[in-house]
C-alpha cells in the first residue's frame, strides 16, 4: 500500500491554519532562550506567536519565570524588542502601571482611582514553564508531555553539550520565509534531498547520514569524512576541528539534528550547538528564529571551526531557502494534491500521523 504525504491544501488554507493553532499549538512548547541569555536581575527575553506574547525574565531572587507579555490594565505590550533590561520594575507605557519581577502587580498610580483594587488579582498571568538542559520553554496550555518526556530518548546524548555555563553566540536571528510552517519542517526531517540539493553537506558526510523517528523527535545526523573536501571552507572544518574533552567516540566528528514536535529543532556540533525555532506567521509565511551557543573555549582552532561552520550552514541555509520555495509554490498549483512516501521517510510519515490524529484532518 502506497504511503501519502499531508495533501498540498494543508499548506494553503486559512481555515486549516486555524485548526492548527487552535489543536496544535496551543498545547506546543516553545522555546524562548537559554538562562545564560538572561543573567542577570531585570534581564528578559520575548517574542510572539500566533497572537500570544511570550515574556521570560530573570527576577531579584535569581528565578527564571515566564509571563503573558500583556499588561492586565488595557492589554498594553509591557516589554518591546526581542531583549533587554527593564531594571527593577516592569512599567506598562500606556498608563504606568508596574509590576515587580515575579509577576506581582507593584504599584498602579494613585490618581487613576482604582483604590478598591486588590492587587493579588491583578499581577502578570504565568505561562507553563520547563527549563530543559537549560533551556526555557513555555506552553499556553496544558496537554503534551513535558519537554524531558519528549526528548527523554535523547537526553543523554545532548547532555555533554549542553553545560551550565553554554553561552549565546550573538544575539537571535529572525529570517521570514514565504512558506507554510510544516515546509520549513518537512524539509529539515527530509533525507531524500540531501545528495541531490546539498553538494556541501554531501562531500563533508559522504554516504553516513541516516535518520530515525520516536514519538516526539526526529533525528537526523552525519559524520564528517577524513577525506578532504575540494571546497576550501569544509576542507579547512575537517583539518581544524579538534578533540573535545567533553564528548566521546564518534561524536567528536558527528552532526546531530534533533527535531522536536512541532516547530524547533537543536542542531548539535561538536564545536556548538543551536536551536531552530519555524514560528508560523499565516498559512503562506514563517519567521525561523534561531541563535547559536558554545562553550567557554579560547582554543584558536575551536574559533576557526566555528567561523567554518557557519560558512558551511550559511550555504546549506541559502539552498534550503530556495526548495521550500519551490515547493510552496507547487503546493498551491492545481497539478498537486498528494505525493507517495517511501517507506524510508520516516520522520515525514511520523509527523504526518501525528498532524492528522491532533487536528481531525479530512478533505475541506
Amino acid at each position: 500500500m502506497t504511503i501519502e504525504s499531508l495533501p498540498a491544501w494543508m499548506y494553503t488554507d486559512p481555515a486549516f491554519f486555524e485548526r492548527e493553532r487552535r489543536t496544535v499549538f496551543r498545547t506546543a512548547w516553545q522555546v524562548v532562550c537559554h538562562l545564560n541569555d538572561i543573567p542577570e536581575a531585570g534581564d528578559y527575553q520575548a517574542f510572539d506567536i500566533l497572537g500570544e506574547r511570550v515574556l521570560t525574565v530573570r527576577g531579584d531572587d535569581g528565578q527564571v519565570r515566564s509571563f503573558h507579555n500583556v499588561c492586565r490594565h488595557r492589554a498594553s505590550r509591557l516589554a518591546d524588542g526581542s531583549h533587554g533590561n527593564c531594571g527593577r520594575r516592569l512599567v506598562c507605557p500606556y498608563h504606568a502601571w508596574s509590576y515587580r519581577l515575579d509577576g506581582r502587580l507593584a504599584n498602579v498610580p494613585a490618581w487613576q482611582g482604582f483604590d478598591g483594587l486588590d492587587p493579588a488579582e491583578h499581577g502578570l498571568k504565568p505561562l507553563d514553564q520547563e527549563i530543559y538542559l537549560g533551556f526555557v520553554f513555555v506552553r499556553f496550555a496544558p496537554g503534551l508531555p513535558s519537554v524531558a518526556e519528549m526528548m527523554a530518548p535523547y537526553t543523554d546524548e545532548l547532555a555533554p553539550h549542553c553545560p551550565p555555563d553554554l553561552l549565546p553566540q550573538g544575539r537571535v536571528t529572525l529570517r521570514p520565509r514565504p512558506v507554510n510552517w510544516k515546509n520549513v519542517g518537512d524539509n529539515y526531517s527530509d533525507s531524500l534531498h540531501i545528495p541531490v540539493a546539498h553538494p556541501g553537506l554531501t562531500r563533508l558526510f559522504g554516504a553516513s547520514y541516516g535518520i530515525e523517528a520516536r514519538p516526539w523527535v526526529d533525528k537526523m545526523w552525519g559524520d564528517i569524512v577524513e577525506t578532504p573536501s575540494p571546497n576550501w571552507v569544509e576542507r579547512g572544518y575537517q583539518a581544524l576541528l579538534p578533540h573535545f574533552g567533553h564528548l566521546e567516540g564518534r561524536d567528536q566528528r558527528r552532526w546531530n539534528y534533533y527535531k522536536l514536535w512541532p516547530n524547533m529543532a537543536f542542531d548539535v556540533y561538536p564545536d556548538q550547538i543551536d536551536f531552530m525555532q519555524w514560528i508560523p506567521v499565516s498559512p503562506t509565511q514563517t519567521v525561523i528564529r534561531e541563535i547559536a551557543y558554545v562553550r567557554p573555549d579560547a582554543r584558536r582552532e575551536v574559533r576557526a571551526a566555528r567561523y567554518l561552520n557557519w560558512r558551511i550552514n550559511r550555504q546549506v541555509n541559502a539552498e534550503d531557502t530556495v526548495l521550500i520555495r519551490r515547493v510552496q509554490e507547487g503546493m498551491e498549483s492545481s497539478g498537486y494534491d498528494t505525493g507517495p512516501l517511501a517507506e524510508s521517510e520516516v520522520c515525514l510519515i511520523s509527523f504526518a500521523e501525528k498532524l492528522t490524529a491532533m487536528t481531525g484532518a479530512s478533505r475541506p
